[in-house]
């Protein structure tokens, strides 16, 4: 079978190689791909934007038997639709149901009607309010985006002026973009995060091995949010009974909610979770895999990816079980220095076939130039290493980020730190 990938970061890349390992793929494609991702793909130089009539026409001509959409901006402008109106198989959430992502007013809502654990909120659509709300509400508190910010749209504050600036910037300096769907204010929920990602089919829910996702830019979580600077799994924080707990709670629920408006919710759903002492309450949803949590995630899946995805597109998920090795995963990811703010590209990148010897190397921002990879991007690679043990895994990883260079390049030192502190 051949089958189509949507994307171009680490995400893509980790979703190309694991398909590749089916045994039912003949033929990987990917749109439009990057340097690492055309090692195990042919990458086509297609729009993958509305009204996606040339990529449509694409897998209906080369006989495409699966899609596979990695980012969040195509599912919630509506490409899993424009598939499946031309018949084609593909796998991901419809525009309605990536509302969990797009929409954080809508999330909210379908939460409160699943009753499902969140933080208490309040939503404004204009400047004046929001500020009122801001000078008298307990402080530390969550402004977040209402729309799509590429991982950059929560911020946290201890500061009203602060806040207030946040404020300024989202409705005055439109930083964000078009800010007429407003913004939510949240409580601010005190414990440790993890990421629960899940297959589901509309009615079954099948969840992966959770992992832990580091926002924060420095070491020790210091320093503005980023899209994600590295990963682990499994998380140590989300042990059997909890785990029970996250799909009880807060996933099947949230399915069901979205299922009592009419809308299938078919393929992966991310759950952010912040684990307390009053047990698991959801910071966001996203509508498909995290990244860079896909990378310490699909290593230890053991399944035939393609299989739990077709199972996904059928309907038939309640026949799938998730089968994971028992080893550690650990993913760091490698940035241009100024992420998350300005930074530089076309940076040449060395030392990648010598790091491979020792870890995978999934490419986020790269680009071709002069005959050599170069960075492209923010966040330029992600680095997985497995081990018996998480320290194992962690020294693996750092061993080969030690043999990549380019100008300014950066990454934590810390990833991992949490689950590798809880028996201190």
């Amino acid at each position: 079978m051949k089958v189509l990938v949507i994307g171009s970061g680490g995400r893509e890349h980790t979703l190309v190689w694991k398909i590749a390992q089916s045994p039912r793929v003949r033929r990987v494609f990917c749109a439009p791909g990057n340097p690492g991702i055309g090692r195990s793909a042919e990458c086509l130089a297609l729009p993958v934007t509305p009204p996606f009539s040339e990529i449509v026409e694409f897998a209906r001509r080369e006989q495409i038997a699966l899609a596979v959409v990695g980012p969040e901006d195509p599912l919630a402008e509506g490409i899993v639709d424009a598939f499946e109106q031309a018949g084609l198989r593909i796998f991901g959430p419809s525009r309605l149901a990536a509302q969990m992502e797009a929409s954080k007013k809508f999330a909210k809502a379908i939460m409160r009607e699943g009753r499902v654990p969140q933080a208490a909120y309040a939503e404004f659509t204009s400047l004046e309010p929001a500020r009122k709300y801001i000078a008298h509400c307990a402080l530390p508190c969550v402004i977040k985006f209402n729309d799509l910010a590429k991982g950059k749209g929560v911020s946290i504050h201890s500061d009203r002026a602060e806040a207030e600036a946040k404020l300024a910037d989202i409705f005055e300096k439109r930083v964000f973009g078009d800010p007429s769907n407003g913004v939510v204010i949240e409580e601010f929920l005190e414990g440790e995060e993890a990421s629960v990602l899940a297959f589901v089919d509309g009615r079954t829910v099948l969840p992966m091995e959770a992992a832990q996702d580091h926002k924060a830019i420095f070491d020790g979580d210091r320093g503005p949010n980023t899209g994600g600077m590295g990963a682990y799994c499994p998380a140590p924080v989300v042990d059997t009974a909890m785990a029970e707990r996250v799909r009880r709670e807060i996933l099947e629920p949230t399915v069901a909610a979205l299922a009592r408006r009419g809308i299938v919710y078919k393929g992966v759903l991310y759950a952010g979770l912040m684990i307390g002492k009053d047990g698991p309450r959801v910071l966001e949803f996203n509508c498909r895999f995290g990244d860079p949590e896909v990378q310490a995630v699909l290593p230890r899946l053991e399944n035939d990816v393609v299989d739990v995805m077709d199972a996904v597109v059928d309907g038939r998920l309640s026949d799938m079980e998730l089968r994971w090795n028992n080893q550690h995963a650990i993913c760091v990811v490698a940035a241009s220095a100024g992420y998350p703010g300005d930074y530089a590209k076309g940076k040449p990148i060395k030392g990648l076939d010598e790091a491979g010897k020792e870890a995978l190397i999934f490419h986020a921002g790269t680009a071709w130039k002069d005959g050599q990879i170069v960075t492209n991007g923010g966040r330029v690679l992600g680095v997985t290493a497995l081990g018996d043990t998480l320290a194992e895994a962690q020294q693996k990883a750092y061993a080969a980020l030690g043999k990549i260079h380019f100008d300014g390049i950066y990454y934590r030192r810390d990833i991992g730190y949490r689950a590798l502190g809880r028996g201190k």
